[in-house]
């Protein structure tokens, strides 16, 4: 029997914060440098994930602003002296409102944050050898971006895609026309074979959501 080829990238995921949003550790595995997305907090749990993991975070990765995405990254980078790469920076105004979020959702440490590098559509970022498509999806915030590894057919979307529903809309500057309008014209033609992590819940293929998501039903 073939023994099967070591998959280019693994993923931890690590839930953080009262919201349980997915934290993911993704790493390169031929160079064992990694990217920590998300840390919206709890950055014990993140520490002790990156070293069972043995890798070397290089950079992090924010899908968007929202506290339960963003609340830890300032320290986490000072602490590791590494860079924020992400969100959009139409999330401006979420970030540098994260220590006031903080206190109002019982998430300790937040600090504001200006990333050192905004992402666009058509950018991508690198993590070890690996590298990742960005795709600009507002609607669930106006900066929220996707994290896309073709080659490895998986995705890290945030919250604007999740098993069996879509990103809330009710927050500021939220627009639910524009939500379905970034899945459907950004996401689903990613393929159906491409399994995603979402910012709550199980990971899910754009297959399935086209298929049975209630949201992306009737055209």
């Amino acid at each position: 029997m073939t023994d099967r080829p070591e998959p280019k990238i693994r993923v931890a995921i690590i839930p953080v914060t009262p919201f349980q949003q997915n934290c993911s550790l993704v790493w390169c595995t031929r160079t064992m440098k990694a990217a920590v997305v998300d840390p919206g907090g709890d950055l014990d749990r993140i520490r002790d994930v990156v070293a069972q993991a043995g890798v070397t975070v290089e950079k992090i990765l924010l899908t968007h602003g929202h506290i339960d995405h963003a609340g830890g990254a300032a320290e986490l980078a000072a602490e590791l002296a590494v860079p924020v790469e992400g969100p959009h920076e139409d999330d401006l105004f979420l970030l540098q409102d994260l220590v006031a979020k903080g206190r109002e959702f019982g998430i300790d440490g937040a600090l504001n944050l200006t990333p050192d590098r905004w992402l666009s559509e058509g950018d991508t970022v690198q993590v070890g050898d690996v590298s990742f498509d960005v795709l600009h999806c507002p609607g669930h915030s106006p900066g929220s971006v996707v994290f896309v590894q073709r080659e490895n057919r998986f995705a890290l979307v945030g919250d604007v895609l999740f098993q069996g529903s879509v990103g809330r809309t009710d927050l500021p500057r939220g627009d639910h026309a524009t939500l379905i309008a970034s899945i459907r014209t950004k996401l689903l033609p990613l393929g159906d074979d491409v399994a995603f992590i979402c910012g709550h819940g199980p990971t899910s293929t754009i297959g399935q959501e086209r298929l049975t998501n209630p949201f992306l039903q009737g055209d």
